[in-house]
This record gives C-alpha cells, structure tokens and sequence, in this order.
C-alpha cells in the first residue's frame, strides 16, 4: 500500500476504535425500557421477576426501578439502571427487570394514582424491595442495607406490597 492509502486506513481504524470505546459512565443509568418476559425465560438472566401487589387502584401508572445496591445509587435522583412503567392493574402485576450483571441491586415501585407525574403523598404508593417499613422518621427512603438482594447469573423472584398512607 502506498503511504496515502496507509494513513486513510489508520485514520478509519481510529475511526472505529472510537466507536468501540466504553461509553461515559452515565451511559450505564437512566434505561426506559418495556417489560419483556423472555428475558426472565429459562436460561435468562440476570434478571428478577417482581410480583407487586396490593396496588389499590386500576388507575395512573405503575414504575419500577432497578437501583445498585449501593449507599451512592440507591434511590438517588437519576441513578437508577432500568425503569418499567405500565398503566396500573388493581391487585397485583409482575414485572420481568433485567440487570445489567450479577451483583447486589434494590428495586423501587411508585404507583402514581392520578398519573400526573408527580409525587402526591397524600394518595400515591410506594413499595421496594425486601418490604422495609416506610415511615416518617426515614422519609420513604430506607437504607440500601435493607432494601439490596444478591442476582446470581439466572433469575430470582420476589414480591413487593404496596404501600398507601
């Protein structure tokens, strides 16, 4: 090869070598997506299957969030890995949530009655992972120590009660 057939080679390579880089670390949060039961099929992982229930009402919508398991993530305004919303189903619904990869992870359910985006004490849910109390004196949020779970490479379960004032 001649040398200006050399250096469009090497400037493509860099090319595509940028295209392979690691993405910035605020690429790994903030994941919308919808619920897909294969991935929680044989052999899926990881994964957990969440049965919410208790939900009140057929009305608003229902979000479910997947946290690290960690004091720096854990219900942290945009530190979630992957959120699931569907219009909310009175008495209970499951939930396939992929993880991104064996750890310890926390899951956070909101159910917004009135669907208006907005968090209204007064009539909205909220539950979580490994069923904490929620109470004043920890304002909804528990610590990470009593909401994280261990995923292996396959799929867990786990049901979660809603929770009303």
């Amino acid at each position: 090869m001649d040398r200006k057939t050399l250096t469009a080679v090497g400037i493509a390579g860099l090319a595509l070598a940028g295209l392979a880089a690691p993405a910035p670390a605020d690429a790994q949060y903030r994941q919308k997506i919808t619920h897909d039961a294969s991935k929680c099929a044989a052999g899926g992982g990881p994964a957990v299957w969440v049965t919410i229930y208790d939900i009140k009402e057929s009305t608003g919508t229902i979000r479910v969030q997947s946290y690290r398991g960690t004091k720096e993530d854990w219900l942290e305004k945009g530190r979630w890995i992957y959120r699931i919303e569907a219009p909310a189903k009175a008495g209970s619904m499951t939930f396939c949530m992929p993880l991104p990869a064996p750890g310890t992870y926390g899951i956070a359910v909101r159910h917004d009655v009135n669907g208006n985006g907005k968090t209204d004490i007064f009539s909205d849910g909220g539950a979580m992972s490994n069923n904490p109390s929620i109470n004043i004196f920890n304002l909804g949020k528990p610590s990470y120590k009593k909401t994280a779970f261990e995923v292996g490479s396959g799929v867990k379960t786990m049901s979660i009660r809603m929770r009303y004032r």
